[in-house]
């Protein structure tokens, strides 16, 4: 019996983790750094440095910008960039590079 309930609450420890895991990977700040950091590191732009993410007041410009691209930056259409990512996205944006 005390076998049983140690393994089960073993089990479920590793299920926590890799849930943990999952989510972190999901983040934004995680997506960001793996989608967007190389042209845009710490809120800046490489391409148009007069334009950079800073004090962005409206994450639908955020949005409409992965999916339309222009100016030097690349179309990130559904399959590349989901939904719900480029809302995580935006919201990360919009919550860490505010003035």
């Amino acid at each position: 019996m005390k076998k049983s309930i140690l393994a089960a609450t073993v089990f479920m420890g590793i299920c926590a983790l890799s849930t943990a895991s999952f989510s972190a990977e999901n983040s934004g700040e995680a997506l960001f750094n793996g989608k967007c950091a190389s042209c845009h590191p710490k809120g800046g732009n490489i391409i148009k440095p007069s334009e950079t993410l800073k004090g962005i007041k409206n994450a639908n410009k955020i949005t409409s910008k992965i999916r339309k691209g222009g100016g030097g930056m690349p179309i990130f259409d559904a399959k590349a960039v989901s939904d719900a990512d480029a809302k995580l996205l935006a919201d990360y944006i919009m919550k860490t590079f505010k003035k």
